[in-house]
């Protein structure tokens, strides 16, 4: 009767389960597995399992210790969240990288836009003059407009401090 009743709450078509599940794994691990936890069980000896796995008995006290280590590490608690892996390390090193690079080109952006607004040096990096040696001509720089503007306040601001009827010798 109690297999009647314990195959009827397992739902039909359905096997009661019975005894441990085993994980999958090499044929010969397997083996070597049943042997030590045959021994420790008491159902053979060290010597017996040792004969059934074809190694010698210190061989096998070493695949017994490993087992051991093995099982206590299966039963040691898993870290709770995240852990890092390097491939998540290096995802984040390379959007942090990708962040960093945006932000200086932003700062030298803005930073050349400030040397253009107050009138001062061009560029800080000096041009390649090689390709224009290469060709024989030179280059025609223009000016920003804020740099035009700012000649021809500079301009008028000597022409007013020179006097009204003398104009400046100095042009930029």
């Amino acid at each position: 009767m109690s297999q009647t009743l314990s195959s009827s709450a397992n739902g039909a078509g359905k096997k009661p389960r019975r005894g441990i599940a085993v994980p999958g794994g090499e044929r010969e691990s397997c083996r070597r597995a049943a042997c030590v936890l045959e021994v420790l069980a008491g159902v053979r000896t060290p010597a017996q399992a040792a004969q059934e796995l074809g190694v010698s008995l210190p061989r096998y006290y070493q695949l017994e210790q490993r087992a051991l280590h093995g099982l206590v590490a299966g039963c040691a608690p898993a870290p709770r969240g995240r852990t890092a892996s390097p491939e998540g390390e290096n995802a984040r090193l390379r959007r942090e990288n990708e962040r960093l690079t945006r932000e200086c080109q932003r700062q030298q952006a803005l930073a050349r836009l400030a040397r253009q607004a107050a009138g001062l040096a061009g560029a800080a990096a000096k041009p390649d003059k090689s390709a224009a040696a290469a060709s024989g001509k030179r280059r025609v720089r223009r000016n920003a407009r804020g740099q035009q503007a700012a000649q021809r306040l500079r301009h008028q601001g000597e022409t007013v401090t020179a006097g009204p009827g003398v104009e400046a010798s100095a042009a930029p």
